[in-house]
């Protein structure tokens, strides 16, 4: 275990803060890294800020609330991801107005937040690139947001477009370097390439589903491999962060990124159970991101579980331990949807407990647990809902591996043909 010990720093400015120490060193966010430079990167220009909730100091500060009360920087624009700059918005709901500790699905447009007056944008509505107008009377664009190393998060798309469109515009990018909370060691899961490939919003990037970069690290390879103009970039570093981190290393608060992620575990539940939600398995998440309570009185958190009608969880269970997830342990789990197509129906499952350092495949649980539901249920057809396959082909940026499931492929086979993208990967990152 990682020793702690909490020291007091004074930033530049006069302004404190706690920042947990670790056997390596005191670990600092970028947002606290541009602190204590006393914000010298940003005097004078007109700054915009792509944030959300998730976008704190290691105080919990929001930055935009740091970067507004620094007579260092002007801030003129904010905006917002999915989910909206105020984070109140589900997941794949367009947001069009918002103001201050409010987002709305109106078709109805704020353009300045009424208690603060700076410009508030959707990323997620009409548009998902910046427009030049977006853009306007804004010399250089922050992007601080938390994210949780997955590729179909849909923030790191974001942040490519922000690219785009500010290289586009001339105006500068400046990324506040976040924790990986997955580490930098984990990388794992589908990266089909040419002709396989499926680009979209969740799946923007030709990296693997669990690409082991910081975010201020995949905006560099962005910038030189993806973008076909690199824009002018800078990225704030962290203090303190190592290749064998997790955010648990860091000593901080996690602050929900997006209603379904509401602690830092739900990263790796995320990455672990993600894919049974779109073949009609429950894994727990919903619009608002409420906790389920099973029949037993255990809450469990969104992507903590999965689970369906008519399933033995026991032994259910009992076929997961047997493919030898190191570090991840399956407890049998049982509940009623109190709303729904299954409300008050039994549904019977799994619940994933992941140590934050797991040496197995988080991504592989998904597709064990597909063969072993569909061996437990042979009468269902996990792929009967066209939308869901669309879904499920998006989440793994191909049709490869529907197609493999389909044909009954062994998991094993389906997971061990990750292996050459990953590899690859693994060199040219």
């Amino acid at each position: 275990m990682v020793a702690r010990a909490w020291l007091l720093v004074t930033l530049l400015g006069g302004f404190t803060v706690w920042a947990a120490e670790t056997n390596e060193a005191v670990f600092r966010l970028g947002i606290d890294v541009l602190a204590q430079r006393g914000f010298r990167d940003l005097k004078g220009k007109r700054v915009g800020l792509v944030t959300n909730p998730s976008g704190v100091d290691g105080q919990g500060k929001p930055s935009w609330k740091r970067l507004r009360e620094s007579p260092e920087v002007n801030l003129v624009a904010l905006y917002g991801p999915e989910h909206g700059v105020f984070g109140k918005v589900g997941a794949g709901k367009h947001v069009s107005g918002e103001r201050h500790g409010e987002d709305r699905n109106s078709d109805g447009k704020i353009s300045k937040d009424e208690e603060t007056g700076i410009r508030i944008f959707s990323l997620y509505g009409a548009t998902r690139k910046p427009t030049p107008k977006m853009l306007d009377g804004v010399d250089v664009i922050v992007y601080d947001l938390q994210d949780v190393g997955c590729r179909s998060y849909t923030y790191i798309s974001t942040l490519g477009l922000v690219m785009e469109a500010a290289q586009e515009k001339g105006v500068e990018v400046m990324v506040l370097d976040r924790p990986n909370p997955l580490g930098n060691f984990r990388v794992e899961g589908p990266r089909p390439e040419g002709e396989l490939a499926i680009s979209s919003f969740i799946g923007q990037y030709d990296i693997p589903y669990v690409y082991g970069l910081t975010v201020g690290e995949l905006a560099k390879w962005v910038n030189e491999v993806h973008l076909k103009k690199p824009c002018r970039l800078s990225v704030i570093p962290m203090k303190g962060w190592t290749q064998k981190m997790t955010w648990e290393d860091t000593g901080l608060k996690w602050v929900p990124t997006s209603p379904n992620i509401p602690l830092a575990r739900s990263a790796r539940g995320y990455v672990a159970t993600g894919f049974f939600g779109e073949l009609g398995v429950s894994n727990g998440a919903n619009p608002a991101g409420v906790p389920t309570t099973g029949l037993d009185g255990t809450v469990v958190q969104p992507f903590d579980i999965f689970a369906l009608e008519n399933v033995d969880a026991a032994e259910l269970c009992r076929k997961m331990a047997e493919w030898g997830f190191n570090g991840v342990k399956f407890t049998p789990f049982r509940f009623k949807p109190p709303t729904g197509k299954y409300r008050s129906v039994v549904m019977s499952g799994a619940r994933v407990t992941t140590d934050p350092k797991a040496p197995a495949n988080l991504t592989a649980i998904n597709v064990a647990g597909i063969e072993i539901l569909k061996k437990m249920l042979p009468k269902k057809n996990f792929f009967a809902d066209a939308e869901n396959v669309v879904m499920f082909d998006k989440l793994n940026r191909s049709r490869q591996t529907r197609k493999m499931v389909q044909a009954g492929v062994a998991a094993r086979q389906i997971v061990a043909s990750w292996d050459t993208g990953v590899a690859k990967w693994r060199e040219e990152r």
